[in-house]
């Protein structure tokens, strides 16, 4: 997976001002569709909500990680939010967010598609990044804090042998 492909320079955004969850996604559904002009940011929403309504994307730390299908697009894409002051984003824990990844991916998931998503899950729980996504005072300083990517390597688990 290569971050810049899927995440567009104008679609990170700093010191954003949400109210709430819903505004939030709204928020992030039209960053999503600013390098899909073909697809509305209306259906984007109704789909980011749908998925919330199966379990909350809270990843823990203050991050969530909304994602949706949508029918039409050709390649995944992602948008990333700095808030300027958390929100309540119905997490598990309770804990309010103030980074909000999110991610758009074809109808039909490929074996990458679903590769990705795992890696960005693992990515976003990398408390180095996260400190440094947050020490971001602007959209490009957000953006090239994501970009760099993991700082800490991820621990690769065994799986057992079934004998």
């Amino acid at each position: 997976m290569n971050l810049e492909d899927l995440v567009k320079p104008d679609s990170v955004l700093c010191n954003v001002s949400a109210r709430s969850k819903k505004h939030c996604l709204e928020i992030l559904s039209e960053l999503l569709t600013r390098s899909n002009p073909d697809i509305a940011n209306e259906e984007v929403f109704a789909r980011l909500i749908e998925r919330e309504r199966l379990g909350c994307t809270g990843l823990d730390r203050g991050v969530a990680f909304p994602r949706c299908r949508v029918s039409g697009l050709r390649h995944s894409c992602a948008a990333l939010m700095k808030l300027a002051e958390p929100v309540d984003f119905d997490t598990i824990n309770g804990e309010s967010v103030d980074l909000v990844f999110g991610l758009m991916v074809p109808e039909d998931l490929s074996d990458q598609d679903c590769a990705d998503i795992k890696e960005l899950t693992q990515l976003f729980r990398d408390p180095t990044l996260c400190t440094r996504l947050r020490s971001a005072t602007s959209s490009k300083e957000l953006s090239d804090a994501l970009l760099a990517g993991r700082v800490e390597p991820v621990p690769k688990i065994q799986s057992a042998q079934v004998q």
